[in-house]
């Protein structure tokens, strides 16, 4: 049986890691493989690498968070923000940093051997890019979440750069479907951030971190996740219709009553702080959404 100690270590990084969000970088790798397929015969070995080494690059986003958050203040006091893993006292920051340093390095050289082996040597392109987002995106000099450019950046990393990354890994090439199909996924990953955000936009706001909720102030932050939810839905019946995807994901209109659960939530919220665990509800509407489009997507011939 392991110690109580190695458990208490493993439960630390277990919550630093952050896995319920794991799910929005699995969804866009998985619906542009799909895309792929209906063209060429699938290597499983350069999807694997693919998955695994946007894993790292994610985990190192949130560690990254948390170490520049906490170094900059903002995720101290009342904030809830984060992992709360350094404010708690269960890693240090060297620890996170050191754990950044190498599970960046793995990243790197898994996207090295995709290089070589697709001898796509462009794509190092969308892997600085990734690199430089996840990074930068609490990390001086850009600090991008600070100046309300978060939600920007998830849609682009986990929209276009992931669905026709992952297209591009298998056919070598890049595709207007591609792009046309990773539009939904970005914008719903978007409304999965700016949700986040709502519950700390006081203790944000008097950090000075200006978050998209922060700009706008609560009640146009409420609406704000109507706008998330609906451009997506309406982007998805745009595919159907350009024939892009399938009818099946018209079932995308199916999943609007999870829309207005989240609103509703929030609505009858006055402290939005007390919203921080209930996330789980904006995530299923994107994986509802997202495997609906993964199977029309296949499905479309």
């Amino acid at each position: 049986m392991p110690e109580p100690g190695f458990r208490s270590t493993l439960g630390a990084w277990y919550q630093a890691s952050r896995p319920p969000f794991f799910i929005a970088t699995l969804i866009p790798l998985i619906l542009g493989t799909v895309l792929a397929s209906r063209e060429v015969s699938v290597n499983w070995v350069l999807f694997g690498i693919v998955v695994f080494c946007s894993f790292l690059v994610h985990l190192c986003t949130n560690l990254a968070n948390d170490l520049f958050d906490h170094l900059a203040g903002t995720d101290s006091g009342e904030s809830i923000g984060g992992s709360r893993v350094i404010q708690q006292g269960l890693i240090s920051t060297r620890q996170i940093t050191l754990a950044m340093v190498l599970l960046y390095g793995l990243a790197a050289l898994g996207g090295l051997y995709l290089l070589m082996a697709t001898r796509e040597w462009w794509l190092a392109v969308y892997m600085l890019l990734a690199f430089c987002s996840s990074l930068f995106y609490t990390a001086p000099p850009l600090r991008l979440g600070y100046h309300g450019l978060g939600e920007l950046t998830v849609f682009v990393n986990m929209g276009p750069v992931m669905v026709t990354g992952a297209y591009s890994v298998q056919t070598g090439q890049l595709s207007w479907d591609a792009l046309l199909i990773s539009l939904p996924t970005g914008i719903m990953v978007a409304m999965i951030l700016f949700y986040q955000s709502l519950p700390d936009m006081q203790t944000d706001s008097r950090a000075g971190k200006r978050t998209v909720a922060v700009r706008i102030g609560r009640d146009k932050a409420l609406a704000g996740i109507y706008v998330f939810g609906i451009a997506a839905v309406a982007t998805i019946v745009g595919l159907v219709a350009l024939r892009e995807l399938s009818w099946l994901a018209l079932g995308s209109l199916m999943t609007l009553p999870i829309l207005w659960k989240i609103t509703g939530m929030l609505r009858a919220t006055a402290d939005w702080q007390d919203v921080h665990g209930r996330g789980k509800v904006v995530r299923l509407f994107y994986l509802a959404n997202g495997i609906l489009m993964i199977l029309a997507t296949r499905l479309l011939r």
